[in-house]
């Protein structure tokens, strides 16, 4: 492509960028894809397939976003999309009951054995909403205990940092927020299995549940140690609070299972997301049947969704789920993240780079470089964001798409071929840069 015709699409986009602004908040409908963690103009994409993206200027990219994470076969599987056409082609929407949600349902919880019940929802956010309310119905307290670091969608009362003063006192973190739904959450800071136990000392008896990603994924990839987890989890029931794991990201991502499976804890309730819709707006949340049969119209808990369960989203789950075991995603994946990020990684120290790789199953993140394994929001080191957005853009123009924050995580899929990485890895080191 030559300079002039990189001016005519970057142009394009922004032109693209600009009548977005008049018509949506900041020109998108998420804020991390307007590019404001990283600078510039974002790119509007017209079409995908497999592990590429191509922009609207028709100039195509190495997909490591992969829709935040959805995508583990990549853009567009046939088969999934042989289920999504026949579908579409039968029909869109019914409001009624149908065969579609009730095959997917059957599958998940007749591998996972911690979930006995679940109900499908449209986004991450309303399956972890949902989940509290079930916990706190079931517990008769209002109490809920986050961690630092660890993203649950964007309900009121989970849009919350940690506050002043004492152990778990929690402040909005969003405009909106009221003072007393903040209140209702307690924070606690992540790998500290002291100031967790401070926390229940003081509040025990008011935490209706524990919710925590097991695998943070939100702001870095923050691999916590078994022991903090099994303590968090051991503290929970101590106090009678239930254990919610959010797997939103990491729930068909890092194995079947998840980390539940992963760590071998059977969790109260969970929340799942991203994969199980196949790229469809398709989450659930799930658990003991006795906490689930909570809901309506069996019992007290309300909550509904006019599009849950959504057919078309039904039918491109299961498809992608089903291949997903059938071709052993996972130890392929395993085995493609792991070659491509350590060679990655090896090079760059071998360069005395300032930055690294950190890898868990087939999720990356790359960092500033730390003597110590990044569990905390606080060990990050500063300056990380700036020079971040810097190896961005110079990858991007090198035909690399990565996630679009330097607190943000990448995804490896099936369709990341070994010339695509080895593409990949050279606009990285590229923009990385250090001694040859």
């Amino acid at each position: 492509m030559t300079p002039q015709a990189k001016t005519m699409a970057d142009a394009l986009s922004r032109e693209y960028f600009e009548r977005a602004l008049h018509v949506s908040p900041g020109g998108v409908h998420s804020p991390v894809r307007a590019f404001k963690g990283v600078g510039g103009t974002p790119i509007f994409f017209r079409s995908a397939e497999g592990a590429t993206m191509t922009s609207v200027d028709g100039r195509e990219y190495i997909d490591f976003c992969q829709s935040f994470g959805p995508l583990m076969l990549g853009h567009r599987d046939p088969e999934v999309m042989e289920a999504v056409e026949e579908m579409i082609s039968t029909a869109w929407s019914f409001g009624a009951c149908e065969p579609y949600s009730l095959k997917l349902a059957e599958w998940i919880t007749s591998r996972l054995p911690w979930v006995e019940m679940l109900r499908f929802v449209s986004s991450g956010t309303e399956a972890v909403m949902s989940a509290l309310r079930v916990a706190r119905a079931a517990t008769g307290r209002n109490r809920v205990l986050k961690f630092e670091g660890c993203y649950h969608g964007h309900s009121d009362s989970l849009l919350v940092k940690a506050g002043s003063g004492l152990a778990g006192v929690a402040a909005s973190s969003s405009a909106g927020v009221s003072a007393n739904v903040a209140g209702e959450t307690l924070v606690a800071p992540l790998d500290d299995e002291e100031a967790v136990r401070g926390v229940f000392a003081e509040y025990g008896g008011e935490i209706a549940a524990v919710i925590l990603e097991p695998l943070p994924a939100n702001y870095g990839l923050l691999i916590q140690r078994r022991e903090f987890i099994e303590e968090t989890i051991r503290l929970a029931r101590d106090h009678g609070a239930l254990v919610i794991f959010d797997e939103v990201i990491s729930g068909f991502r890092v194995a079947l299972g998840g980390m539940a499976e992963v760590l071998g804890i059977r969790p109260d309730l969970v929340t799942y997301g991203k994969v199980i819709g196949g790229g469809f707006p398709v989450a659930c949340y799930g658990g003991r049947r006795d906490l689930m049969e909570l809901l309506a119209p069996v019992g007290p808990v309300y909550q509904a969704g006019t599009l849950s369960a959504n057919p078309v989203g039904m039918r491109a789950g299961l498809a992608t789920l089903q291949k997903i075991e059938r071709v052993d995603a996972y130890g392929q994946l395993e085995e493609r993240t792991a070659r491509f990020c350590d060679a990655l990684d090896s090079e760059l120290l071998r360069r005395g780079s300032p930055v690294q790789v950190t890898r868990k199953a087939s999720i990356f993140w790359l960092h500033s470089r730390t003597k110590e394994t990044i569990r905390r929001i606080d060990q990050i080191p500063a300056g990380h964001a700036d020079e971040f957005a810097r190896i961005f853009h110079v990858a991007l123009k090198g035909g690399v798409y990565l996630s679009p924050s330097g607190y943000e995580v990448n995804f490896m899929s099936l369709a990341h071929s070994d010339e695509l990485l080895e593409r990949a890895q050279k606009a990285i080191l590229s923009a990385i840069g250090g001694p040859m």
